[in-house]
């Protein structure tokens, strides 16, 4: 049950132009938003540095539709709501310059939420780019931490789905209402971070999403985490927009390097050369982070370089690297064995399939293609979707291995 005071700051956030420093003059003067809504004319026309616009606005109190109707939204769609003045609101938020007024939440929450990064970067994002942010969500995850992305297709969408599928907590901050899922295609993955996370935003429940909202949002993504990592952004991308704010926040900058003839490298190589910190492993990130954070980091799992940034040694030879034992010691006929590789756990039916489609030492995708009987296309998609959760990997020539 939300209280009239909640109720009535709710109402003033859905007035547009009314920002948050009104509000907090107008509370200041009147004691509470209730009464704020209560005051009359006169009144109001008595309060200091309220401009003849701002009087208008708050004698007519225009809103897009009734406040009977917003509050059933919320019930609809079984929101908390939570203001900048009760306690549960989350503290980093509360620290930057423009925190939210209202914050609207589907799913929960919770403490262990204060130990986030944030992932973000361009929705047109290429294979590398997602497996980056895949894998990067997924081990950090791993360890305890909540990825903060924005929903989007490619970049934010790779880092909400490494998080849930390694167990972990994820937030997606919306630039619309809570009853728009913006992207629609990405409606089951919403409703899958409601479980183990939550969708926030700042907007009334029925704004829908416009562009101009999306920046707007950016500073909440940032501002809820210790830092925020991008991964492929173009010049012109939203992403840097976030990494500018977070930097603004004091809080930490990462990029990832990328492929240095793609668009998409631009605007992640620009924030390096300006101090932003390159980022190769999760360790890398890890280090960078505060010793209260750090210390609250499980520390028992195994790391990985990142996706992209191996040596090609490293890519054509893996069986060097995590065997101690000089080449030479191995004989022929171990070294050229079949691998046995049972199904790891999780799979779905398609990934199965696809996965126990795959011999040793590769196969090619035509052969995949026809062991299956699955469409080419679904194939692709499966095989990329095992590449992203680390189980198997693309070598030259449309061949696939799965990985040791």
């Amino acid at each position: 049950m939300l209280s009239n005071e909640t109720i009535s700051l709710i109402h003033l956030n859905m007035i547009q132009g009314v920002g948050l420093k009104t509000v907090q003059r107008l509370r200041d003067a009147f004691g509470s938003a209730a009464r704020t809504l209560q005051a009359t004319p006169d009144e109001l026309e008595k309060i200091d540095q309220l401009s003849p616009a701002m009087l208008d606005l708050l004698k007519r109190k225009p809103i897009q539709y009734p406040i009977e109707r917003e509050l059933e939204l919320i019930r609809e769609y079984d929101c908390q709501v939570l203001t900048l003045y009760d306690a549960a609101y989350p503290q980093c938020l509360k620290e930057i310059d423009t925190p939210p007024l209202v914050l609207y939440i589907r799913g929960e929450l919770t403490l262990e939420d204060s130990l986030s990064l944030s992932i973000v970067g361009s929705r047109d994002a290429k294979d590398y780019g997602r497996k980056v942010s895949y894998r990067l969500s997924y081990q950090l995850a791993q360890r305890g931490l909540t990825i903060v992305s924005g929903l989007a297709r490619g970049i934010d969408t790779s880092a909400h789905r490494g998080a849930l599928e390694a167990g972990g907590r994820t937030i997606a901050v919306m630039g619309s209402g809570l009853s728009f899922i913006y992207p629609a295609t990405n409606s089951d993955l919403a409703e899958k971070i409601t479980e183990s996370g939550a969708l926030i935003s700042e907007f009334p429940m029925g704004v829908k999403p416009k562009p101009r909202n999306f920046p707007r949002r950016n500073r909440i993504i940032s501002g809820l985490t210790l830092g925020t990592v991008v991964v492929e952004a173009s010049n012109r991308s939203g992403a840097l927009i976030t990494a500018r704010l977070a930097g603004e926040q004091g809080r930490e900058v990462f990029a990832v390097p990328g492929e240095i003839f793609s668009e998409l490298s631009t605007g992640t190589h620009k924030l390096i050369n300006n101090g932003a910190k390159l980022i190769n492993t999760v360790d890398d990130l890890l280090n960078e982070l505060p010793p209260y954070a750090l210390n609250r980091i499980q520390s028992d799992v195994p790391t990985s370089q990142m996706p992209g940034a191996e040596t090609e040694s490293s890519q054509e030879q893996p069986t060097e690297k995590s065997d101690p034992k000089p080449a030479a010691a191995q004989s022929p006929a171990k070294v050229q064995q079949p691998i046995q590789s049972a199904p790891p756990p999780g799979l779905t039916p398609d990934e199965r399939t696809v996965f126990d489609a795959i011999e040793a030492p590769s196969s090619h995708i035509d052969t995949i293609v026809r062991t299956t009987q699955l469409p080419i296309g679904q194939v692709s998609s499966v095989l990329l979707m095992l590449e992203l959760k680390g189980i198997i990997q693309q070598l030259p020539g449309k061949q696939f291995t799965k990985n040791g």
